[in-house]
């Protein structure tokens, strides 16, 4: 079954620019600050920003470990220069060595966590220098799938391409002119040598975007995908994988003791003081 997840990229824009605008200046303020990784999602963020606020009020930051790719670096240069925006490297390795130290039986698992949160205290860090909010970066599939690190690369004040699938990412990112070895790379965070998304996945992101926006937006079974062609076990797969991250997609449930329990009946908009 081929499933046309095309979108209306000059539509996508216009909603996007205009939400990150909005929300930010709801907010009080008038700059953002973006982990740039050298990838196509945070480039994509990081146009779209610069698109809502102007390039002198978008802060790009780069933070490599000793072992991340020299690509990420050049990579996440072309799009500074080409966008002509402030920006800074900062390394984490010596952040992040004295706590992986601590036990030498530390995973590859464990380790990409700790940058992945490094990372984001760097960031937010630098969004308190700067004045700016912190722009996310994680698309609609990693969100769904739980490919992300909770209170790391998902933490954001906002996300403009969280409703957008990996394969659309990279539809509007061709469209928004991001530099050719962005667009053209295998996707990857960048934890350790030779690590790809599609690898540690175990399927590409055409094959699980389609299956996701039956899964999702078509509101099908997972006896309805089957029937529309996909393997039983990459369903199986799949579907265990949304049920099994739901807590990273959610605020921390809050007990419930009173009559105004925040997030069940203090419900109040974001903008409601203003």
């Amino acid at each position: 079954m081929n499933i046309d997840l095309s979108i209306n990229t000059e539509l996508a824009r216009t909603i996007l620019v205009g939400f990150i605008k909005s929300e930010v200046t709801r907010s009080g303020f008038t700059r953002a600050v973006i982990g740039l990784s050298g990838g196509i999602d945070s480039a994509l963020s990081c146009v779209l920003a610069v698109q809502a606020l102007g390039r002198e009020n978008v802060l790009a930051v780069r933070m490599p470990y000793q072992s991340s790719s020299p690509d990420s670096l050049s990579h996440a240069e072309l799009l500074i220069e080409q966008l002509e925006i402030p920006s800074k490297t900062i390394e984490i390795t010596s952040m992040v060595e004295p706590l992986f130290a601590l036990d030498p039986k530390i995973t590859k698992l464990r380790k990409g966590n700790i940058m992945a949160r490094e990372r984001m205290i760097v960031l937010y860090d630098q969004s308190e220098v700067f004045k700016g909010l912190v722009i996310g970066t994680g698309n609609k599939t990693e969100i769904l799938l739980g490919y992300s690190t909770q209170f790391g690369d998902a933490a954001s004040a906002m996300n403009p391409i969280g409703d957008l699938y990996k394969t659309q990412v990279r539809q509007l990112s061709r469209a928004m002119d991001i530099p050719s070895p962005i667009l053209d790379k295998a996707p990857s965070a960048d934890l350790w040598d030779g690590q790809t998304d599609e690898g540690e996945l175990g399927f590409t992101y055409e094959q699980v975007d389609q299956l996701l926006f039956l899964l999702v937006d078509q509101r099908y079974s997972p006896e309805e995908c089957v029937e529309a062609g996909f393997d039983d076990k990459f369903v199986d797969v799949v579907v265990r994988r949304i049920r099994r991250n739901q807590f990273k997609r959610m605020q921390p449930p809050i007990a419930k003791l009173s009559n105004r329990t925040i997030g069940y009946d203090f419900l109040y908009l974001r903008d409601w003081g203003t």
